[in-house]
């Protein structure tokens, strides 16, 4: 959640937030989840879509089954908003976000309105592999969440062994962007969040996926590099990096 609101206030929009559940985590990891009452997480955000106009929907850690069947039902009703999907399942340590039937409920109920899912490369292969499978090529996952129903599909390369981090934008037509960046040197809290953030910040301004997509990861990749450890665990994005007068390029 501060990712979320840190990331799309520093990009120049507002951030209308909806708890879907509340966590015990610092930057080592994710000790316990406690999902919110679907009603509440439903009442949320219907109070704030009957209030103002949204341009964007950014969809991450949901929390329960139930969270995401109430929040599909939402989005069913909105039809017109970009629907930004970060399909977090785990924590950067390992811990689990997402239950087998929380996935079931995702591919089956929300993916099908997604505009673009951001998933990292595990999380893509597990979202496609069918029962059985063992490896699947990253173009091949991401021809399966279409199939789904997203109508675009960022993979990120973080977790892939390569000297540099390639992401990859799909489309209906195949490949759309393929960008390459510096591997940092450290491990990050928050990175997804922030990517996927930036990039229904950028289509909430007016940009269109592919720009939307290059802006974040630009805006993602400095926070990144100018990132702090305040902790004892992983290192934090600066999401107003650009503020600092000390920054040097």
């Amino acid at each position: 959640m501060q990712a979320d609101i840190l990331t799309v206030a520093s990009m120049g929009c507002h951030p209308l937030s909806v708890v879907t559940a509340i966590t015990i985590q610092d930057t080592i990891g994710i000790e316990d989840v406690m999902p919110m009452d679907p009603d509440w997480v439903a009442d949320q955000a219907r109070c704030v879509l009957e209030d103002m106009p949204v341009h964007a929907f950014k969809i991450g850690a949901m929390g329960s089954v139930e969270n995401i069947a109430a929040i599909a039902e939402i989005a069913s009703d909105y039809p017109d908003i970009p629907l930004v999907l970060d399909p977090v399942l785990s924590s950067g340590r390992g811990d689990e976000l997402a239950s087998d039937e929380m996935i079931d409920a995702m591919k089956g109920l929300l993916i099908s309105q997604t505009t673009i899912i951001t998933p990292n490369s595990i999380e893509a292969r597990h979202l496609a592999l069918h029962e059985g499978e063992e490896v699947l090529s990253l173009p091949t996952c991401a021809e399966r969440l279409m199939e789904m129903g997203a109508q675009y599909v960022l993979i990120t390369g973080t977790h892939e062994n390569s000297p540099k981090v390639q992401n990859t934008l799909f489309g209906r037509r195949g490949v759309l962007r393929a960008d390459s960046w510096n591997r940092l040197p450290h491990s990050y809290h928050g990175s997804g969040c922030t990517l996927s953030s930036a990039i229904a910040a950028a289509i909430a301004s007016g940009l269109e996926i592919p720009e939307a997509v290059l802006s974040a990861q630009e805006y993602t990749w400095n926070s990144l590099h100018f990132g702090f450890r305040p902790g004892m665990g992983q290192h934090i994005p600066d999401r107003f990096f650009w503020a600092r007068e000390d920054v040097e390029e």
